[in-house]
Formats: structure tokens, C-alpha cells, sequence
């Protein structure tokens, strides 16, 4: 029978294994992060992910900021129970600002929440997406931790934000078709947009070793078939106080803080701010984000 202590090993161990070449990194404790929390399929309890990770962040004393960028389908104001005034549908049609459609969430978090049932922007044009640089370009300054979560699948805008953003996260389960799912995506943004590092979290897990087993699979066949490096970042257990949480429109973290699935996103914060991040610009996209980033020149 394989031990909590043995089965953490094992994935320090192949976290660490998983790092096929070396990443840049830049160290200066003041610029903004920015990831990407993205998956393959829905139904994997990526929102919830976000919103607990973020949440995990803010207790660590950081600056958090919740970009929802599923512009049609928006679920963080649903996880959080909030219900915005405004949303970015209302900033890219120039009604409002970034600022004015900042929402409080609890922590001290901050929230820029998409419109729901809404198509007007579900595909982002140039100037849409030069704006919103922009906008985000003005609050560089405020936050640590910027989190966008994408909406599922390899649409045009996934692609989009993932690529924009400075490091990934896939939210995948041990389920087939999501693991499946989870490899397709990263694929894409491997081939058709030279992503090559991702970072994989394992939610809805009876035990580590589940998780460990679809960090293993996908490993295999990126190794094969890819040019890229996984990093294992972390699981999450299953528990039917998750269904609960969201049914009473809370996140796990804050209705029962001591739970084991609430001390897992902390551990995954725990990661997320003590493991050096890629954070060189990938690419032409990034190139509007150098303010952001803190990488270009200041004042």
C-alpha cells in the first residue's frame, strides 16, 4: 500500500523528472503573473479551480485578479454569488471601463466578469483585443496574480488568451475523454502556436495515485509526439462538499477551510508562488503584454 509521504515523493519526483529543458525565468518579486487556467473538455471543475486557487492566493498575502474570459457561458460570478452591474461586454462595446467593471470577491479578490448568454462577444476582433490589452495594460500595478479562466475547448479565443498569458494550466480528471481532451489542446497550442510548457493539475481524484497515472499518460505521449514539458502542479480530490460549495454559490476554501480538498488548493498556491514560473515573452502577442509582465521599462 503506497503511503501519503511515498506517493508525495513520487510526485516531487516526477514533477521535477517532467522538466525536459530548462526555463527562462526572471527574478523580480514585483511583476504581475500571468496564467491561463484552461481544459480540454468541460464538466472538469475548472471554474471552481480558479476561484479556490485564487482565493488560496489572496490568504498568502497575495494580489489577485480573476479575468473571466468564457465571454459567453460566464460561471465566476456564479461560483461567487455575485451578480455584476457591468461586464466586459459592456467594456469592449466602450460603455465602461476595466475599473468601473471591477467586482470585490472575498479575500480581497478581484473580479472582471464576462457576460452570459450573450454572442456579441464570443469571437474577439483585433481592436476587441487591443482594447482590452490596453485596459489590463492600465492595472499592471495592482495585482500579483493575474488569473484568467479561459472557457473549455480549442476555441479561437482559448487559443487566444492562452497563448497571451505567461504561464498554463490544464485542468483535466481521470476520465478518458478528458485526459483525451486535455492532450488535443495541448497539442494544438503545441503545433499551431509553439506553446511548450504546461503546467497540469488532476481534479475529481480518489486517491494520488490516480492523479499520478494521468501526469504518467500524458507524459508518455507528449514525450513521444510532442515538443513540450509537463509539469505536474498538483490534484485535487473529489468530494461532495465541492457540489455543495456550488449549490450555495461559495467556494470550498471559504465554507470549510480545514476540509483536505481546501488544503489541497493550498498546496497548489503554495506551488504556484514558491516554483519559479516561465516568464520571458513567448511570442508576438506577449509583446503587448510587456508592461503588464513588468518587463519593459518603467515610468
Amino acid at each position: 500500500m503506497t503511503t501519503i509521504s511515498q506517493t508525495t515523493d513520487q510526485a516531487d519526483t516526477l514533477r521535477n523528472l517532467s522538466r525536459q529543458q530548462p526555463v527562462e525565468t526572471y527574478n523580480d518579486d514585483h511583476f504581475t503573473k500571468v496564467l491561463a487556467v484552461t481544459s480540454g473538455k468541460g464538466g472538469v471543475g475548472k471554474t471552481a479551480t480558479v476561484a479556490n486557487i485564487a482565493v488560496s492566493l489572496a490568504r498568502r498575502n497575495q494580489r489577485v485578479l480573476i479575468l473571466d474570459a468564457d465571454l459567453g457561458l460566464a460561471n465566476i460570478d456564479v461560483v461567487f454569488g455575485i451578480t455584476p452591474t457591468y461586464n466586459l461586454n459592456h467594456f469592449f462595446s466602450g460603455e465602461q471601463s476595466l475599473e468601473d467593471i471591477l467586482v470585490d470577491g472575498p479575500a480581497g479578490i478581484k473580479i472582471l466578469p464576462a457576460g452570459s448568454g450573450i454572442q456579441n462577444f464570443t469571437r474577439l476582433t483585433s481592436q476587441h483585443k487591443m482594447r482590452l490589452l490596453e485596459g489590463l495594460d492600465g492595472l499592471h500595478n495592482e495585482f500579483d496574480y493575474v488569473i484568467i479562466d479561459t472557457e473549455a475547448g480549442i476555441s479561437e479565443n482559448v487559443t487566444y488568451f492562452t497563448t497571451a498569458a505567461q504561464d498554463i494550466i490544464v485542468v483535466t480528471t481521470t476520465e478518458p475523454t478528458a485526459i483525451t481532451d486535455a492532450y488535443a489542446l495541448m497539442k494544438l497550442l503545441s503545433t499551431q502556436y509553439q506553446e511548450k510548457h504546461f503546467n497540469l493539475v488532476v481534479n475529481q481524484i480518489n486517491n494520488e495515485d490516480d492523479a499520478l497515472d494521468v501526469f504518467r499518460k500524458l507524459t508518455m505521449v507528449s514525450n513521444r509526439y510532442l515538443d513540450i514539458s509537463i509539469d505536474f502542479l498538483g490534484s485535487i480530490p473529489g468530494d461532495k462538499m465541492m457540489i455543495e460549495a456550488i449549490k450555495k454559490q461559495k467556494v470550498i476554501c471559504e465554507l470549510y477551510p480545514t476540509s483536505k480538498i481546501s488544503l489541497s488548493f493550498a498546496q497548489l498556491a503554495e506551488r504556484i508562488c514558491t516554483e519559479q514560473l516561465q516568464c520571458a515573452p513567448k511570442g508576438n502577442l506577449q509583446f503587448f503584454w510587456k508592461k503588464l509582465l513588468n518587463l519593459g521599462s518603467r515610468g
